[in-house]
């Protein structure tokens, strides 16, 4: 490998612009050689933007097998993900998706598959909510503040998706984004690191908005992922679990998670990385500082160059995303079938 990490980029869009350009930035020991979009136009557009000089491609099967591409870091919808992921592997680079990992379970396996043959990195970028406090609430855990875990209730209500006239998304089309809905796979994924795996869930789903407008204005289309999703189960360590989400719930309350245990209660409110807490004898619930020690930053970049160098293989590997797709798909077999549906998956 060469002295520098070289990367090639498919798809530089938002959260490139956001987050993993400017992380780039920080990292000595790699640089991107290649972007990758729809056009060699918008590639060069981003380029100039932040100072880039790579090669700017519009085939990403041409990038993939580049002889001087180290590690791929795929920024597409859902849909390329699977055939990119391992076209990557099969070229022998490293590998960085964004969430969510898969159109479905059998994408995401195949992927998890192709990973463990190559023995290749492979991460999946992981989110930004409840980042700040995400070690610190894990050692709050681990040293037995809550004792052990009754429930776990976790919510993300919001208004995003109130209007009608609102142009359809992406992500409300099934042939991009997949069963993926909502922040069920990202928040899924964090409490699932925080309270142990589910056993078994039983989900509701309900589209309120069934058409919207398209982004040239000129017709409507089908929204195709649920607005709405609501689920209870059972986690493995025996805690009553539910997750709520909604985009069409007008002035919803601050996304939480919640875990209520037999000495303790956490409270962790994504959108402010707030702690509450409080335990048996306690008066009611209060602010826990993070420690700044344990404040955990954005480094998404930078743990994927560490690991690609020998360094840990991060939180958000091939195998978590494994996880948290089945769930997944066990949520929308039980919207689809109606009754619980038991994890792991057997077929």
């Amino acid at each position: 490998m060469s002295e520098k990490i070289r990367i090639g980029i498919i798809g530089a869009g938002g959260i490139f612009r956001s987050r993993h350009f400017p992380g780039l930035a920080k990292i000595g020991d790699a640089e991107v050689v290649a972007i990758c979009n729809r056009s060699e136009a918008s590639a060069g557009a981003i380029a100039r933007e932040f100072g880039l000089s790579p090669r700017l491609m519009s085939d990403p099967n041409a990038l993939i097998s580049s002889g001087d591409v180290d590690a791929v870091m795929i920024g597409t919808w859902p849909y390329r993900h699977c055939e990119y992921v391992l076209a990557s592997l099969d070229a022998g680079k490293h590998v960085f998706v964004q969430a969510r990992m898969a159109m479905n379970l059998r994408e995401a396996k195949a992927m998890y598959a192709r990973a463990r043959e190559t023995g290749l990195v492979t991460q999946i970028c992981p989110s930004p909510m409840a980042m700040k406090g995400d070690w610190f609430i894990q050692r709050l855990i681990r040293e037995g503040y809550l004792g052990e875990i009754y429930h776990v209730y976790t919510r993300s209500f919001s208004g995003d998706n109130c209007d009608p006239d609102q142009p359809l998304h992406w992500r409300q089309i099934d042939r991009y984004s997949g069963l993926n809905a909502l922040n069920m796979g990202i928040l899924v994924e964090i409490v699932q690191r925080w309270a142990g795996q589910m056993k078994s869930i039983t989900a509701h789903a309900e589209t309120f908005i069934r058409s919207r407008p398209l982004a040239d204005g000129e017709a409507s289309g089908p929204v195709e992922r649920p607005d709405s999703v609501h689920i209870l189960g059972q986690m493995e360590n025996g805690a009553q679990a539910a997750f709520l989400f909604s985009s069409v719930a007008r002035f919803g309350t601050d996304p939480q998670v919640e875990l209520y245990g037999s000495e303790g209660t956490l409270i962790y409110k994504l959108d402010s990385d707030t702690i509450l807490g409080g335990r048996a004898g306690d008066s009611g619930l209060s602010e826990i500082p993070i420690p700044d020690a344990e404040a955990r930053e954005w480094t998404v970049e930078q743990d994927f160059v560490s690991a690609i160098r020998g360094g840990p293989p991060g939180d958000t590997t091939f195998e978590a995303g494994l996880k948290y797709m089945a769930f997944t798909e066990a949520v929308f077999r039980s919207v689809e079938r109606g009754g619980a549906v038991h994890l792991p998956l057997v077929d």
